[in-house]
């Protein structure tokens, strides 16, 4: 970028602007099940989506003269960044003004939690919040896991050619897809898909009991691969058949979403090729095996409980979903030690999903036994390869050096919360499950725990590390770079 340019800040407020009003509308959303359920939450939803959508109209309206086609890489990554810190921000008005959570610490983690699909969660007794807020906090998953930016995308193409730049900084992986040449197509076709596999999931579970409102809530928590149910015990109470259903839905929503695009079209075989899906249905199938002999010859359940649980818990964690349907903590050892590795795997890239990602874990792994082969052939030439083609090696050292940050900050991060009087598996279930938008960890912040003990500097420190992992890394990190600022 040239040194003298500046940074358009007109451009970053009014899309932001934007962005808030969209999110204000949204806000109002919980407000029909409110009054259904004869709950006074909806006066507190109207009362903070008017502000939000007021405070966005004054941002846009103060910059509707900057220049739409003026956005850079800079712009695009503090538009990225800050919109999800404004949506956090005001998403928690309804749930601090009505009393529900009390704190505005709790509710802006809570929300922070929602919007970067990562689960975890301060409240105690979730039955208790009024249906309008509860589907309010489920509704931010939802924003959350196809992505805020994706969604400014697909509804308000003002951006003309630097949308690429914050669509590059919103979605997932180390080389976003794109189904079509033009990004505001790319958008709207991602979305479409969205609500199309939220509509089915919703009317299977249905179809298995499950009542509307709960039903909508649990595949906003789904496709988002976010975690936030309705019920205390998150999946535990319900039957067989949802958590089935619940299980082949994660499945999807941790898939790269251009398969699933691909699979519209009848390109089945080239889906079937597909080395980071053939790698991600084989960690899961094998991690599955592995826990369920584990709890069935261990005598803990029988074996099509045992299954059920494994596979459940196995692609709950993997995609990064967050959902459980029994206390993983009381396996054997060597069950729920799996299923804390596999919080360092996540989900495809391109997918609602968060964690590491899968193709990187494969470019990583192909690189080191490549290693093995340069040693022995200094000369030769073997490049990794990824669906039969050979991968840049400036992915291959993004890749390297995105894992070594990954792994730095969850050490120091995990140091840092044991700084603050947390024992040493809380402290690092913490950092992982929010640094991998998780959500449950290990500890008193396990699957039957919650967040709300942890001091206030650790919540938002950990509401750091959700937005950190949703955006990825280099995302947040570079704005914290002095050259970035330069001009």
């Amino acid at each position: 970028m040239p040194r003298n340019s500046k940074i358009n800040t007109g451009i970053v407020s009014k899309i932001i602007g934007l962005l808030l009003l969209i999110e204000g509308v949204f806000m109002l959303s919980g407000i029909p099940f409110s009054l259904y359920y004869g709950d006074q939450d909806w006066t507190f939803l109207l009362g903070s989506g008017a502000f939000t959508m007021i405070s966005g109209l004054l941002a846009y309206s103060l910059n509707k003269q900057a220049d739409n086609n003026g956005i850079g890489k800079r712009e695009g990554y503090i538009i990225v960044s800050f919109s999800w810190i404004a949506f956090s921000v005001f998403g928690a008005l309804p749930f601090w003004m009505s009393g529900a959570i009390p704190s505005y610490t709790d509710a802006f983690f809570e929300t922070m939690s929602g919007f970067t699909t990562t689960g975890a969660s301060i409240l105690t007794d979730i039955e208790s919040m009024p249906k309008g807020l509860l589907f309010w906090r489920s509704m931010t998953h939802w924003l959350g896991g196809m992505g805020i930016i994706v969604l400014f995308l697909a509804i308000l193409p003002l951006l003309g050619i630097g949308g690429m730049q914050m669509f590059t900084a919103e979605v997932p992986g180390p080389s976003p897809d794109k189904l079509h040449p033009r990004i505001k197509e790319t958008a709207k076709r991602l979305w479409v898909i969205y609500v199309a596999l939220t509509l089915v999931q919703t009317g299977l579970l249905m179809a298995g009991g499950m009542p509307l409102f709960d039903s909508l809530c649990h595949a906003f928590g789904t496709m988002a691969t976010g975690g936030f149910g309705t019920q205390n015990d998150s999946i535990a109470g319900y039957s067989p058949y949802i958590q089935y259903v619940i299980t082949l839905f994660m499945i999807l929503a941790g898939m790269n979403f251009t398969l699933h695009f691909l699979l519209i079209k009848g390109e089945w075989r080239r889906v079937g090729r597909n080395d980071e899906l053939r790698f991600y249905l084989f960690v899961m199938g094998l991690s599955t095996l592995i826990i369920a002999a584990a709890v069935y010859f261990g005598h803990f359940l029988g074996a099509e409980e045992a299954f059920r649980h494994a596979l459940f818990q196995v692609v709950s964690i993997v995609t990064s979903t967050g959902f459980v349907t029994t206390d993983y903590l009381l396996w054997p050892t060597l069950a729920w030690f799996v299923l804390f590795m596999l919080m360092f795997t996540g989900g495809s890239a391109g997918s609602t999903g968060g964690g590491i990602k899968m193709v990187r874990h494969l470019i990583l792994f192909r690189n080191s036994f490549l290693e093995l082969k340069r040693q022995i052939h200094p000369q030769a030439v073997i490049p990794v390869r990824l669906n039969k083609k050979p991968v840049s090696q400036d992915i291959v050292f993004n890749v390297l050096a995105f894992f070594l940050i990954y792994m730095t900050i969850f050490a120091g991060g995990s140091l840092i919360m044991t700084f603050m009087g947390l024992d040493f598996s809380t402290a690092m279930g913490s950092v992982i499950a929010s640094l991998g938008n998780i959500g449950p960890g290990l500890g008193s912040v396990g699957p039957v725990g919650n967040y709300s003990a942890i001091p206030d500097a650790g919540k938002w420190f950990l509401s750091f590390l959700m937005l950190l992992g949703r955006l990825e890394l280099f995302t947040v990190l570079i704005l914290f770079s002095r050259a970035f600022w330069r001009h």
